[in-house]
């Protein structure tokens, strides 16, 4: 599998959102992206119940593991229980600025640890064969990021790391909530556009308020190798995704429809519930679906209303359906 190609478009690491659920789901709209995992921490891979925090189906490749920690020998260990539990990759976080991370030292605040940060990828490349990436800010606090970050990407790959993803935001450690993180610091696209014209063999995505699919490509024929998008593929994944394997992959397969995608779905939430799961751990997800379309308020509704009550079936989710097609009639 040659990730680097399914690269050029993923959906972002988000935590509490891209569960097993959301990159099923997300995997029934594109074939190709390259989809990941919210943060698990080294610590609770090595220690706490794997099976059931690493656990994916197979149709979700290809898939990759996002790992916080910052002990180089705990992170190669969880690198290769991942490895061996099929993941095609694994990606060390150095970019969440919440605070229970900061108080883990790891992710952004890592950005002040370069070193650190170079100790712990070689370790974990040296105990796996699939490829460790990391993903990262342009820089915290009062980093100067145009300083910065050349010297950190200079340090991942002379530790042995081929590709990184960049999120063109400064993370304020001090002062601002991870939701303000997300939105308040200006946005840098032409440092990470720079950043790739000094690391030429470096395989570098974009990733921070990119809200279209056309975003997306003019980050691509700018020259950018991938891009990687988070809140806009969560809340309105159709869009975002629908037309990824054509315009990005030069895939000519037929795209699913909305009602398609849905149905494809069943057999995954059938599955779940036999387990004893519950319905709306799986529909969650999938409430921006029809965003923008007819019938999208009452999609909503009926999942948001229903999905939760106890012994809620696909019947839930055949009802939503149908009050999109009432509405679209």
């Amino acid at each position: 599998m040659h990730l680097d190609r399914n690269a050029r478009f993923s959906v972002a690491p988000m935590m509490d959102w891209t569960d097993r659920h959301c990159r099923a789901f997300h995997r029934v709209i594109t074939r190709h992206a390259l989809l990941y995992t919210e943060m698990v921490t080294a610590a609770a891979v090595v220690r706490g119940d794997r099976v059931r925090l690493l656990r994916f189906d197979p149709s979700e490749h290809p898939v990759a593991l996002q790992l916080g920690g910052s002990d180089p020998a705990e992170l190669a260990e969880a690198t290769a229980i991942a490895a061996g539990m099929g993941y095609d990759e694994v990606n060390l976080n150095v970019g969440c600025p919440s605070d229970r991370v900061q108080s883990g030292c790891f992710g952004a605040v890592l950005m002040e640890r370069p070193a650190l940060v170079a100790d712990c990828v070689r370790a974990m490349i040296a105990a796996a064969p699939v490829p460790v990436t990391v993903k990262c800010r342009i820089g915290v606090d009062d980093q100067e990021p145009a300083v910065v970050l050349p010297d950190f990407l200079a340090r991942m790959e002379d530790a042995g790391v081929t590709r990184v993803a960049i999120h063109a935001r400064k993370a304020w450690l001090q002062g601002l909530s991870p939701k303000e993180n997300r939105d308040i610091p200006p946005l840098d696209y032409d440092l990470v556009h720079r950043m790739k014209a000094r690391f030429p063999a470096l395989h570098v995505s974009i990733n921070g308020g990119i809200d279209s699919l056309d975003a997306a490509l003019g980050h691509l024929d700018r020259g950018l190798d991938g891009v990687m998008v988070g809140r806009a593929a969560y809340h309105a994944p159709y869009d975002m995704l629908a037309d990824v394997d054509a315009r990005v992959f030069g895939d000519p397969h037929p795209v699913p429809t909305r009602e398609e995608v849905v149905e494809r779905m069943l057999p995954h939430v059938e599955a779940h519930l036999a387990e004893g799961g519950r319905l709306h751990q799986v529909t969650r997800h999938m409430l921006g679906l029809f965003a923008g379309q007819p019938g999208a308020r009452g999609w909503r509704r009926v999942l948001s209303e229903r999905a939760t009550a106890d012994g809620a079936g696909t019947e839930v989710v055949e009802a939503a359906l149908a009050e999109v097609a009432r509405r679209a009639a």
